[in-house]
């Protein structure tokens, strides 16, 4: 069964109240679909990112035109654009975990939080924008958080994304923090995007 999701894009007074710039739950259920259609991986693999790749140029086409047109005042089409990316994300992540790298009954070891930081994390989104990505841990690397971490990069890299990630547990955040003021202030703009919300609060 598929995992419900909820794209937390941004502050609830800018966040896009339609689903018709990218929702999440069709864009999970089309990538379940091809999974579904069985066949090599790699084919599977090319297709995920071609949906993908349609769903941002679809996405990015309508805001285009929204803030051409004035519907769209520039930071709305910013915060689209950030809920975009995050409905790419979390259907992503939802995929990974519940179809490629499927664990039937997953140890305290095997969670992860996908959380935004930086610009990202902000909710706000320039077209040619950097996606700042943690992977937060509980205590460790597993073989199962190191799969889904790379496949999800691989595959935000085929998409031409510059992606600026960091894979941590808690405590290394916190020691980062104490230590680099880059990695401090990137996380003053933490924001949950999917995975285990114990972990990250």
């Amino acid at each position: 069964m598929s995992p419900t999701l909820s794209a937390k894009a941004a502050p609830a007074e800018t966040r896009p109240s339609r689903l018709d710039v990218s929702d999440p739950e069709r864009l999970l259920a089309d990538l379940v679909a091809i999974a579904d259609e069985g066949g090599d991986e790699m084919k599977t693999r090319q297709a995920v990112v071609d949906r993908l790749r349609r769903e941002l140029k679809e996405g990015r086409a309508l805001c285009r035109e929204r803030l051409e047109g004035g519907i769209y005042k520039g930071r709305t089409c910013a915060v689209t654009l950030s809920y975009l990316m995050d409905s790419v994300i979390t259907s992503l992540y939802a995929f990974a975990t519940s179809h490629a790298f499927q664990v039937a009954n997953p140890s305290d070891a095997e969670k992860l939080a996908v959380v935004a930081v930086g610009g990202y994390g902000r909710g706000t989104m320039a077209p040619g924008s950097d996606v700042d990505l943690l992977f937060l841990l509980p205590y460790k690397q597993t073989a199962w958080g190191e799969s889904v971490v790379e496949y999800m990069l691989y595959i935000l890299w085929d998409l031409g994304f510059k992606v600026g990630h960091a894979t941590r547990t808690v405590d290394q955040c916190v020691r980062s923090a104490h230590d680099d003021i880059t990695i401090r202030t990137a996380l003053l703009d933490a924001r949950m995007l999917y995975g285990d919300e114990v972990l990250f609060a």
